[in-house]
């Protein structure tokens, strides 16, 4: 090789160097931006314009790998600045030392940018078959194929939300779907759920950059991009008609409903001084004052059942007696020394024996251990770290005619659970609760996202959601997914509200995920198809 030629070639792969750190660099801000649509913001539009720029980003990628690593940098971006506070809660509250913690957060992170970046690679393998060559003339592809790329991102984009929730017992936190509780696409949750709206986001990205890319490009560019815009537009707008549909109808009577909060600091909460604070405090807060239903926090007892204290359990049931109130309360359960469940409790009226539900969906290091992981977990002060799992067909708690279903914590993440547990109730829930402690959490983001997520859970299946936390957000969610009402966060209260069940089933709650599931692998699968065609 002549000296001007590696010349030449050093600057060209030094140019090529400066794109690609430069891309990289690009995706990973989109990322974070990405993370903003989320709760507490509602900036729902924020989410379509990052991924229309991961996407232009992907389509001058010149390789698959290089696609990626754009999506693995997007994936960075978004999931460093959007689950950050898990820190807290194996540093702070749970005493890991602090580069372990570090570097567990940064590896788990590492682990969830696999998704983003196994639909960008595959999207780019399409692309670059399914465009026509840049020598072609014009290089404009038809309206057809303008529609269907754009659409086996939604579909691929989907397919990979949907593998982060259910892989080793799957963590869907920050799911797409969850920034459009406050937009047009919202309207889709009956029908597809957070998995569909996020492909459907996904979607409606990918038709915009197409859009974008084709406009100027000649009369047929023209065509295929005013095709591509009126498809972006056409799927928010018909979320919107979608919207005002009521899915459900009442059941019965509204319920009178207490939802407590008693703000127990969660480094003293499992601490002898705590534990009889939180006895006296949610005995107190139990008995204030009759109602329908009184709902506390996840093990708002934070002892085994059989060691709550006898004037405590005297003075809850001699509470219901009297005054015809029905209690859920949490506590742990155990039906061994060793044989122990993350659970809720509850004594009514109309229940013949203590009414009890077994926490089903455990958060792995936290309520069970992974095969191999006990020396991360001893690295954590953390207590009752291995728990019994609970089944999907455990029956809702009968109140005053409405029967209401709890969830605990982090159960709410997975709607697709839910739904099965109410189509296979006998007598399907009129009401969700969940309780949760998140003070393991501190005040962070983390408190806005699940309440996010607990308003997708009233979405999907058009039913009230009462959430009881330890620290907050305790709220009360309407089957629209609006806060009906909402305490302060990290006060003592008690909320008070009026909540009317629903019955009948939403198409999401009838069949799950399937419809989309089949949907997206069909437009993949032809995608691919046509893509070999061409090759």
């Amino acid at each position: 090789m002549t000296e001007p030629t590696q010349v030449l070639g050093a600057a060209s792969g030094a140019v090529r160097s400066r794109e690609t750190a430069g891309r990289l660099a690009l995706a990973a801000i989109l990322g974070v931006a990405h993370t903003q649509a989320f709760a507490p913001h509602t900036w729902w539009w924020l989410q379509l314009l990052s991924l229309a720029g991961l996407c232009a980003l992907l389509a001058r990628a010149p390789r698959p790998r290089d696609a990626a690593a754009t999506g693995y940098a997007f994936g960075l971006g978004w999931f460093l600045s959007g689950i950050w506070w898990l820190y807290i809660s194996m540093h702070v509250y749970g005493e890991m030392p602090a580069w372990m913690a570090s570097l567990a957060v940064l590896l788990f992170v590492l682990y969830l940018s696999l998704y983003p970046a196994l639909a960008a690679a595959a999207w780019h393998w399409l692309g670059t078959r399914l465009r026509p060559p840049a020598r072609a003339a014009p290089a404009v592809p038809t309206a057809a194929a303008a529609l269907l790329l754009p659409l086996a991102f939604g579909a691929l984009w989907g397919l990979s939300e949907w593998l982060r929730g259910v892989v080793f017992t799957g963590f869907p936190w920050l799911s797409g779907g969850y920034a459009h509780t406050d937009g047009p696409l919202a309207g889709y949750a009956p029908l597809v759920g957070v998995y569909g709206i996020g492909a459907l986001s996904a979607a409606c990205a990918a038709l915009l950059t197409a859009a974008a890319g084709t406009l100027g490009a000649g009369r047929d560019g023209r065509r295929t991009g005013l095709v591509a815009l009126a498809s972006a537009l056409a799927l928010p707008l018909a979320g919107a008609a979608l919207v005002p549909l009521a899915w459900t109808q009442p059941a019965g009577q509204p319920i009178r409903v207490r939802l407590l909060q008693g703000n127990v600091p969660q480094d003293m909460k499992f601490e002898p001084v705590g534990v009889q604070r939180s006895l006296e405090l949610y005995r107190d807060l139990i008995t204030a004052a009759p109602t329908d239903l009184v709902v506390t926090p996840e093990t708002a007892f934070p002892l085994i059942l059989q060691d709550l204290p006898v004037d405590i359990a005297i003075a809850i049931r001699d509470y219901v007696q009297h005054s015809g109130s029905t209690v859920l309360f949490g506590a742990a359960g155990a039906d061994s020394p060793t044989d122990f469940t993350n659970s809720v409790f509850g004594l009514g009226p109309e229940t013949a024996q203590l009414y009890r539900y077994n926490k089903h969906h455990l958060v792995p290091f936290g309520e069970f251990i992974p095969f191999g992981f006990h020396w991360f977990v001893n690295m954590m002060k953390m207590p009752l770290g291995d728990f019994r799992r609970g089944g999907l067909d455990q029956p809702a708690l009968p109140v005053h005619g409405i029967h209401v279903a709890p969830n605990i914590c982090y159960e709410d993440l997975f709607g697709e659970e839910i739904a099965q547990t109410l189509r296979d109730q006998a007598v399907p829930a009129n009401v969700l609760a969940n309780v949760t402690n998140l003070a393991w959490f501190g005040d962070t983001i983390a408190l806005d996202q699940h309440l996010q997520i607990s308003r997708m859970r009233a979405l999907e299946t058009r039913r009230p959601m009462l959430r009881a936390t330890n620290t907050g957000m305790t709220a009360v969610v309407l089957p629209d997914g609006t806060v009906a009402q909402r305490l302060p966060t990290f006060t003592v209260g008690t909320l008070v509200a009026t909540v009317q069940g629903m019955q009948g089933l939403t198409p999401y709650v009838r069949w799950g995920n399937a419809p989309l599931l089949t949907a997206c692998l069909a437009l993949a699968l032809l995608a691919f198809w046509r893509a070999r065609r061409r090759t």
